[in-house]
């Protein structure tokens, strides 16, 4: 299990950091929002913790981008703040469970266990992916936006479940071509950008939010952005 600790005090992300290796847990330290925004880009985390006073993007802010990115992955906040309107704030804001500093490391432990053992939903969407409002049932093989249904061919719904466990990571072309048709990239193709393009008909036309995003250069990112 990997987990992002966002922290701008030193000594307090270091402890945190340290009890969490001890006990087998995979952690990684931001300093400041921007800099968790970024790993959150290029890495996948299965649990955040989140200090709210912290520079670039405050925690609150955060936390809701990042339930926006993927409301499956938990997040507890970890702050000073300890009012009960401080907390209904920080519950609002998609925060799963909230510890008031000081604290005692064993209680976060207990907290951290309790958000990785739980459920993501509930049991009837424990095999679905949902990042903002695209939702993919895996077992049933039917992809919703909002309210609406998604018609998608069997590679349409390869590609877009390979978006989606990867959100917000940019994939490049060849990263596509392995993992959804399993062959190495010929570069005298573009099968790639037609089924892209498909998708984003599918997925993107009629909304104002878009979820498939070009990186020129790159290659492509999906999220709800």
């Amino acid at each position: 299990m990997k987990i992002l600790i966002v922290e701008d005090e030193p000594k307090v992300a270091s402890f945190i950091k340290k009890g969490l290796e001890e006990n087998n847990y995979e952690a990684e330290i931001a300093y400041d929002g921007i800099s968790a925004d970024n790993l959150v880009k290029l890495n996948r985390y299965d649990l955040f913790i989140l200090d709210i006073i912290i520079p670039g993007i405050n925690g609150l802010e955060l936390c809701k981008k990042l339930k926006n990115l993927n409301s499956n992955i938990p997040v507890l906040m970890l702050t000073a703040l300890g009012t009960t309107d401080d907390k209904i704030i920080g519950f609002e804001a998609g925060a799963n469970d909230y510890l008031v500093k000081p604290f005692e490391f064993r209680e976060l432990l207990a907290r951290v266990k309790v958000l990785l053992k739980k459920p993501d939903q509930s049991q009837e969407r424990a095999n679905s992916l949902i990042v903002g409002d695209v939702e993919l049932d895996l077992d049933r093989k039917v992809a919703r936006r909002g309210n609406s249904s998604i018609d998608l061919t069997a590679k349409e719904f390869s590609l877009l479940e390979y978006f989606m466990r990867n959100s917000g990571r940019v994939l490049s072309r060849i990263d596509i071509a392995e993992k959804v048709w399993d062959i190495k990239f010929d570069f005298g193709t573009n099968v790639v950008d037609v089924y892209v393009n498909f998708l984003r008909k599918k997925i993107d036309k009629g909304y104002e939010k878009k979820m498939i995003h070009t990186r020129v250069g790159f290659g492509y990112v999906f999220g709800d952005f």
